[in-house]
């Protein structure tokens, strides 16, 4: 669990879609740089694929050792959509008509359209509060410390961005980047080992990246406290300079 400055989080990502490789998750990059600049630290991201034991044992690993988790995937109404339940399953309370989303959800469709498989969306935890989202009339939903929310990018992050005022904040992480087209790691791996020493409050890494003009590294520097950021990017520029490479603050176009 983390200090008062900074919560921790964990995403866990559910369906087989994505262990399979048909569906390329993007929503981790998305929740990753709203919860830095809303001061949570994200630790971990794990994907599980629809198999219910598979899908409590990490919600409650996960709820356990972090501060937020967040779920995205399978709660929708087909057969595989079944991560409700299974966070039922985690907390020991009963999957059951949550009436207010079974109203609604009713109203809009109509009786005739809302179906059982409809239903299962409008069935929830005991104990669960709904994340509404404008972009369709089934919610997300909270329970405890864990953010149920759809696989599907646009409305995720519908949800995200109606949960997050909920969420608390931390100290904003921000992150300084340079980078140089030539730059080898291992002629800069210890100049970076004595920067990262020199401040330890800080995550630093270097990163390879490769363009059709060349290949290079970019070095990364993340925390809370800017003046250690600011110092410790410049330092990485001259370790860069010193290599008789161009610096350039920022991350590398794609």
């Amino acid at each position: 669990m983390s200090d008062k400055a900074n919560p921790t989080a964990a995403i866990l990502i559910i369906g087989n879609e994505i262990l399979s490789g048909r569906t390329q998750d993007i929503n981790v990059k998305f929740l990753a740089g709203h919860l830095a600049a809303l001061g949570h630290k994200l630790e971990e991201v794990r994907v599980v694929p629809d198999v219910p034991e598979r899908i409590v044992r990490a919600v409650n690993e996960l709820r356990a050792s972090y501060d937020n988790l967040f779920t995205t995937g399978g709660i929708g109404p087909t057969h595989d959509d079944i991560t409700s339940a299974c966070i039922a399953a985690a907390f020991g309370v009963p999957w059951e008509k949550h009436q207010p989303t079974w109203d609604a959800m009713e109203r809009h469709l109509g009786a005739e359209n809302f179906n059982a498989a409809r239903r299962r969306m409008a069935t929830l935890p005991r104990g669960a509060v709904p994340i509404p989202t404008s972009m369709t009339i089934a919610p997300g939903f909270s329970i405890g410390n864990v953010h149920v929310m759809a696989g599907v990018p646009r409305i995720m992050q519908s949800m995200f961005m109606a949960l997050e005022p909920v969420l608390g904040r931390g100290l904003p992480i921000s992150m300084r980047a340079v980078h140089g087209m030539g730059v080898k790691e291992g002629s800069i791996a210890a100049g970076l080992a004595a920067i990262q020493e020199r401040f330890p409050m800080l995550d630093l890494g270097s990163y390879p990246f490769y363009r059709e003009t060349g290949s290079g590294v970019a070095i990364v520097a993340k925390g809370t406290d800017e003046a250690a950021l600011d110092a410790a990017i410049a330092e990485a520029e001259a370790l860069i300079v010193g290599q008789g490479i161009v610096a350039v603050r920022g991350e590398p176009k794609a």
